[in-house]
């Protein structure tokens, strides 16, 4: 079975994929004057500004909409996926992680705002967005089948990256505290610890969105900071071995075997494997995240564009670069060849703070994990409902809880094989989408540049902008497509949505 899916992933993760998603990053980058690096500091500055919105109105404030899409983005692949990339594609592989993550956050934005551009209202004034609502409300019907093909391999990438990817980890995690006291993995801890987390899924996901956001509110933060103090204590006890670490990264990334000694000597598996991994790990360019962001509430689309810049940094430059720098300046010896995944990270830690390490590395594990669970079990849901219809929900959590059960007895091999390949069948059909919308979306960077500046050249504040229509009360039909913006002076250019009322 895992030689198998090694094949598939060897042609989904390989040359044609591997182009696709640097291609789309670097048009998205080029064409928007690379908004990643100049928006970030407005998007550092929106991401410490929250605000909790009324909840008699529809949709969930933009930090909550992150929180969401961040509990199923920082998870168990920042700590277990980004050890496996050092074990099998070298140190080189997180400077490929990093590339990915520079043009992951120009893509994130781009999911995030079209999220909300292209976003409808179920009959209970719920938001519905993801890369199937903006296929069918932005693209011509020869694309609808794109919508269709994401959905499916959404609902199986949920039960795999959702599900029994993220509670192997957290045994892993636990198993590996056991052991450094002495003792034993049990089957039977094991089986009850995946029944427990499948209740807990089923009950916070019969609680919709909002439940989904408030929970995530508070686990990703916390296990968050939690990790990173972790992670800042190893690297000023091992400061010294910092240079090195980050000259093996740069030295693995074009000649690995100078790095890990000849075990691997192709950097196109470090390429490869570091590309993969940091998908897997952010999730940039498959989509998923615009449906968490498609809710928030906000004036403009491009506002929860900048939420997804914070989401890949946090996720990919701030979080997957502490766990590396751990391992890498710990002084532990790495097997490569193997992907151990959580015992390389456990062992690393162990190795500067002593055997006690496990049990908070466990703790934040386990709140990585659980978060991730429910933030795939909003995206499962979402793309059941598109294929089958409202009432999928309900069947598709239980079989969810299931999943989370037989990730708990199953093979951790395979389990991280499934997901990857799942992964990269989904990103493909978002990446047609991102490129086919993308038209768009610069027309809505323009406008929301425009807005921007209202506010120096005429004194006013941006918040009077909330004056203006929003695209929560103008239908689609209202909203013109690109280039057919009004002409009235000193409004050049904005939709009439955005124009003061």
């Amino acid at each position: 079975m895992i030689k198998i899916l090694d094949t598939i992933n060897r042609f989904v993760w390989g040359f044609p994929a591997l182009v696709l998603i640097v291609s789309v990053g670097i048009y998205l980058s080029v064409k928007s004057g690379w908004i990643q690096v100049r928006f970030l500091p407005r998007a550092l500055r929106s991401f410490f500004r929250t605000t909790t919105p009324n909840e008699k109105e529809q949709g969930i404030s933009p930090f909550r909409a992150m929180c969401t899409a961040l509990a199923a983005t920082v998870g168990t692949g920042n700590l277990v996926g980004v050890a496996g990339a050092i074990a099998i594609g070298g140190p080189g592989a997180i400077f490929w992680m990093w590339i990915c993550g520079i043009l992951g956050m120009v893509t994130k934005f781009a999911e995030a705002t079209l999220a909300v551009r292209y976003r409808i209202t179920d009959n209970e004034g719920n938001y519905l967005a993801g890369p199937m609502y903006m296929v069918r409300q932005g693209m011509g019907k020869r694309w609808q089948f794109l919508a269709g093909v994401y959905c499916f391999f959404g609902v199986i990438a949920a039960f795999g990256v959702g599900s029994a990817t993220q509670i192997n980890a957290v045994l892993d995690g636990i198993n590996s505290a056991i052991k450094s006291f002495g003792g034993a993995e049990s089957r039977t801890l094991n089986f009850l610890i995946g029944i427990g987390i499948a209740i807990l899924s089923v009950a916070v996901l019969f609680g919709g969105a909002k439940r989904i956001g408030a929970v995530a509110a508070f686990l990703v933060p916390f296990a968050s900071v939690f990790y990173l103090i972790l992670c800042i204590g190893v690297l000023i006890l091992r400061s010294s071995a910092l240079p090195d670490a980050f000259t093996s990264i740069i030295k693995g990334a074009f000649c690995p075997e100078a790095v890990t000694g000849g075990m691997l000597g192709s950097a196109f598996q470090a390429l490869r494997i570091g590309a993969s991994r940091g998908v897997f790990t952010n999730e940039a360019g498959m989509g998923t995240a615009s449906m968490a962001h498609g809710a928030a509430q906000v004036k403009h689309p491009v506002e929860q564009g900048l939420m997804g810049i914070m989401e890949v940094f946090i996720d990919t430059i701030v979080i997957c670069t502490m766990t590396a720098l751990v391992i890498l300046c710990s002084g532990i010896s790495i097997s490569y060849g193997r992907d151990l995944g959580m015992e390389i990270t456990s062992a690393a830690f162990s190795y500067v703070y002593g055997g006690w390490v496990n049990i908070p590395l466990a703790v934040s594990l386990c709140c990585f994990a659980i978060a991730t669970v429910f933030g795939w079990g909003l995206y499962g849901i979402r793309c059941a409902e598109f294929l089958f219809g409202k009432g999928a929900w309900k069947c598709f959590a239980i079989m969810q809880a299931i999943s989370i059960i037989f990730g708990a007895i199953s093979n951790t091999d395979t389990v991280w094989s499934l997901s990857e390949t799942a992964n990269g069948l989904m990103a493909i059909p978002n990446l047609i989408i991102l490129a086919y919308l993308s038209p768009e979306l610069f027309r809505l960077i323009n406008e929301h540049k425009k807005l921007f500046d209202r506010k120096t050249v005429h004194g006013g504040t941006y918040e009077n902008f909330s004056k203006c229509k929003s695209l929560q009360t103008v239908s689609h039909a209202e909203i013109p497509p690109a280039g057919c913006a009004g002409k009235e002076p000193g409004q050049e250019g904005l939709s009439p949505e955005y124009r003061s009322a």
